[in-house]
């Protein structure tokens, strides 16, 4: 039998955990308090059999069966769940990529890496660990692991949208360019657009609201007409195209728009496409099979440098229960309130849940190395008993099936966007924004989903109570634990919105 960890903070941490779970063992073990509670078991049987009152025959004979049933019990428990037994190494605590090779996720194993070196022993000193809790483990992950698998794979898109909208033109030269070309290119071209009286379809509507504009790249009289009304030193001069125009000492020459964006080096698009990390440019395209390479940089692109923003859908896909049937003037002036208040709170609101998000996992592999520590100690203050085990062993299965409902909340997070925003939604219309800039029910989707990561974990642990397992506020610390981290990952907006309500007060 082999002990698995999903991720490598976990891996570290369970060694760590054990080998100072051995420790505290055998301080118990040298000091004699290991044996403290036989004598407690003797006093409290002795007690019990005391109060019962003298209708129950031979006390004496009474009270030992019952000091001699409670020894055994803890010999037993001693034996199998505080003794360690079983060596723990690389040999059999393995790092599981089964579910990340179904999904088509490249995961190296730590001992492809120099963990196999490292890990092994720490401080040279190895872990053992007891026969029960090396059982629990296994199983505990086993059914994990199987309930996990159970969950279809899919494209995390809910991070993918937060990456898409935290993506900032960074470099101002590249910004300021940008503005250039609206105003020397995109601006005369939608002006004879609109001069000229085309009849467009309704796809190359959607296209012209845009810069990148492939209508406007591709017919004749628009980008290959227009160009630069200042040189740019990416484009040498050339008389040729250049003819009557200035030449500068810079040597800089007036590319067309045309020119001015598909280049491939200096063009617009291909800087702006720099901005947008290359791993978020591939998940998206792996997911948006629907569309080309091509046409999925273009919609990023889109997203961060459109001075106008398309609307993903005007339709209402949730049912709520907010307004009359009607809708009456109050619903209507209540409705654009709360969506500028949800507006604003979700500039903060996101940010701090993306951190939270990122770290449970962590929080909850503490949480396990916490409770592997502890398994001596609380032994020996419930004296050894079955229901103590039985307690711990609950909190340990909890513990390892939390990260079920963590990769629950994440894929129903993400198939509620492609559900509603992908290829074969009710309101088909690509958008790597995925809902980011839809109305009231996107908007309170995203605060309702951000918070299932602490909601279900916590009502699972609540469920434990049905079946009359006490496991107390065990996963209270992934709501402490993660509180700062939230607190600073919301404060990124507060500044920003601070030093831009300072500067806009400079201005004036």
């Amino acid at each position: 039998m082999t002990l698995y960890t999903t991720d490598y903070l976990e891996y570290y941490l369970t060694l760590v955990a054990w080998i100072i779970n051995n420790g505290i063992w055998n301080v118990l073990v040298a000091s004699g308090i290991f044996a403290l509670p036989f004598f407690a078991i003797v006093v409290q049987e002795w007690l019990r059999a005391r109060a019962e009152g003298a209708d129950e025959g031979n006390k004496g004979v009474l009270s030992s069966a019952r000091i001699e049933n409670r020894v055994w019990v803890a010999i037993v428990v001693i034996l199998f769940a505080g003794i360690p037994f079983i060596p723990v190494d690389l040999s059999t605590l393995r790092f599981d990529r089964t579910r990340s090779i179904q999904c088509q996720v490249n995961v190296p194993q730590p001992s492809e890496t120099n963990w196999s070196a490292s890990f092994t022993t720490l401080n040279n000193q190895s872990a053992h660990v007891p026969v029960w809790w090396f059982f629990m483990h296994a199983m505990s992950k086993a059914v994990t692991g199987a309930a996990v698998t159970a969950i279809p794979c899919g494209t995390d898109l809910r991070q993918m949208r937060m990456e898409i909208d935290s993506t900032r033109i960074a470099d101002p030269v590249l910004a300021q360019e940008v503005a250039d070309f609206t105003h020397d290119c995109y601006g005369p071209a939608r002006a004879r657009l609109f001069m000229n009286r085309l009849t467009l379809s309704d796809e190359q509507m959607n296209d012209v609201t845009w810069i990148g504009s492939r209508f406007f790249l591709d017919t004749a009289g628009f980008y290959d007409t227009y160009r630069s009304r200042a040189p740019r030193t990416a484009w040498p001069y050339d008389s040729a195209r250049d003819a009557g125009l200035a030449e500068v000492s810079s040597g800089g020459g007036y590319p067309t728009c045309r020119q001015w964006w598909l280049d491939s080096d200096a063009g617009l698009r291909a800087r702006l496409l720099g901005q947008v990390d290359p791993g978020l440019l591939t998940r998206l395209g792996q997911w948006a099979g629907f569309l080309s390479q091509t046409q999925v940089d273009d919609s990023v692109i889109r997203t961060i440098a459109s001075p106008q923003h398309q609307v993903m859908n005007q339709g209402h896909v949730y049912t709520d229960y907010g307004g009359q049937i009607g809708g009456s003037l109050p619903n209507v002036v209540t409705r654009a309130a709360s969506d500028v208040g949800l507006t604003i709170g979700s500039l903060g609101f996101f940010p701090a849940m993306d951190v939270v998000r990122q770290s449970l996992p962590m929080i909850l592999s503490f949480l396990k190395m916490a409770m592997v520590i502890c398994i001596p100690l609380v032994l020996v203050f419930g004296t050894y008993d079955l229901r103590t085990v039985v307690t711990v062993t609950a909190v340990q299965f909890a513990l390892f099936f939390t990260d079920f409902w963590f990769q629950l909340a994440r894929w129903v997070d993400s198939t509620i966007l492609n559900a509603l925003y992908g290829w074969h939604s009710p309101h088909s219309n690509f958008n790597p924004l995925f809902g980011l800039n839809n109305a009231f029910g996107d908007m309170l989707l995203n605060f309702v989903m951000a918070m299932m990561f602490l909601i279900l974990p916590a009502f699972w642990v609540g469920a434990l109570t049905w079946a009359g397992i006490k496991t107390g506020g065990i996963l209270g610390g992934l709501n402490t634990g993660s509180m700062d981290a939230k607190s600073a990952g919301g404060s990124g907006s507060r500044i920003a919105m601070a030093a831009a309500t300072k500067g806009k007060g400079a201005a004036k």
